[in-house]
């Protein structure tokens, strides 16, 4: 039996349990109806560690981490230059991966679950690859035994996953979850990857899985899914343009993209570069973060696309992602915002969420609220599918003097008051246990929520 049988089995079964879990009862996209319960016992809260290029997996029932997802190649092999650290020593990340034949995860950026909520797709910025990892199992799919594992070395080597090209984005899975779209902003187009032949590929079984490419708008930074999964909606940080394509939504066969329109969003984005998309839970709008532009605005999912909200957020906030939370207490959407104010909560530096009213008639959403975050240039923000609890990623570091100092920062708030969360948590990353040494989960960046057998909103 070959070294990669094994791993072709679990293939084959996690495969089974996405089919099943897909066809649980539950709406399809979006968030859960008010009055679905807070955390259960199988959600999970991803968060990618950007500089170290890995996963860290949070229990959000405890506000704990659970588990770190290895995507480096450090220590699998015994000699010093392939080692995390040397005499003790952890170089910077920009050192770690010049080191020889250094073949791990670059610049992890981006996290989406499938539908099903069964796999997790993460994109390499500078490795220009696709990675796949099992949710149930908190592993990279693919992952081969290392020939040199020992007591100094990990017992595997890190997959490749699927080469895609030039500085990918965020991946997005389509609606029907069997292609993985990946929008690369040094080439102006978008890698189409076929789930199963992905899994197929990782697994050492054939080659193949991206199986076309998509020209768009310069410089594609992230794609959003209507509802119904029959248009795809695709940003770029290059230019004031959103491209629409029609996509063939069935689940049976490829999507098929052909372009419907390309919309100038020149008037609320003049600087050009909206690096965020998110959709309404009820799937009737999107919208976009304008990030050189500070400033959000939102249009109707479907034909005309007609502006329905074009809202500022003050000069140099820095917005970076957002989250729409739709309970019992109302609909709001929560955007990031970058900046930090040196004196927070407690005389601490501190960046702020700024809370937009999505109950107020088209054309008249606003900024209702802000808080702060209780961390340094928030970045990724998350809502559990209930719309109780809300987490917020930092691009600094937990602060000095402070428990975990040096590694990531994720804040947990309680949405009981939706204009006022209150902090519910400090969850710093932590490290990652290699044989040479700890390398500290730095740079928190995006984030998924996951519930297994129900997947995300988005």
């Amino acid at each position: 039996m070959d070294a990669w049988e094994p791993t072709r089995r679990e293939f084959l079964g996690a495969l089974g349990a996405a089919a099943a879990a897909a066809s649980l009862p539950g709406p399809a996209g979006g968030a859960e109806p008010p009055g679905v319960p807070a955390p259960g016992a199988s959600d999970r809260l991803f968060v990618a560690a950007e500089d170290a290029s890995t996963v860290v997996v949070i229990d959000p029932a405890r506000n704990a981490v659970e588990a770190t997802v290895n995507l480096t190649s450090f220590d699998e092999d015994p000699r010093a230059p392939f080692r995390l650290a040397a005499g003790g020593a952890v170089p910077s990340g920009a050192e770690m991966v010049r080191r020889p034949l250094y073949h791990g995860c670059i610049g992890l950026h981006g996290l989406a679950p499938s539908p099903d909520g069964w796999l997790l797709a993460a994109c390499g910025r500078g490795s220009g690859n696709l990675y796949l990892i099992d949710v149930g199992r908190r592993a990279v799919l693919g992952n081969a035994v290392n020939p040199q594992a020992g007591p100094t070395t990990n017992p595997e080597r890190v997959s490749p996953g699927v080469a895609v090209g030039r500085d990918p984005g965020a991946p997005a899975f389509t609606r029907a979850g069997r292609e993985i779209w990946v929008p690369l902003r040094g080439e102006d187009r978008i890698a189409v990857v076929d789930v199963e032949r992905a899994l197929r590929q990782v697994g050492g079984v054939e080659a193949g899985a991206v199986v076309a490419f998509v020209p768009t708008v310069g410089g594609p930074a992230r794609v959003w899914f209507s509802a119904d999964g029959g248009l795809a909606f695709v940003a770029s940080q290059k230019g004031a343009r959103l491209d629409v394509l029609r996509v063939d939504p069935a689940g049976v066969g490829r999507a098929a993209p052909r372009r419907l329109t390309i919309l100038d969003l020149s008037g609320q984005d003049p600087a050009g570069c909206t690096g965020f998309v998110r959709g309404t839970p009820d799937g009737k709008e999107a919208w976009f973060v304008h990030e050189l532009a500070d400033a959000v605005s939102a249009r109707q999912a479907g034909e005309p696309f007609g502006l329905t909200a074009s809202v500022g957020l003050g000069e140099g906030s820095r917005p970076a992602q957002l989250e729409v939370v739709e309970s019992a207490r109302g609909r709001y959407a929560y955007v990031t915002l970058g900046r930090v104010e040196e004196a927070g909560p407690g005389g601490a530096p501190s960046s702020r969420v700024a809370v937009l009213d999505l109950s107020a008639p088209p054309g008249q959403r606003k900024v209702v609220a802000t808080f702060p975050t209780q961390g340094r240039e928030a970045q990724g923000i998350a809502a559990d599918p209930s719309g109780t609890r809300l987490w917020v990623s930092h691009a600094q570091d937990e602060r000095p003097g402070a428990p975990g100092a040096g590694t990531g920062l994720v804040t947990a708030f309680d949405l009981s008051d939706p204009l006022a969360p209150r902090l519910a948590g400090r969850i710093p990353l932590g490290s990652l246990a290699l044989p040479s040494g700890e390398l500290p989960n730095r740079r928190a960046g995006a984030m998924a929520y996951v519930r297994p057998g129900r997947g995300a909103g988005g």
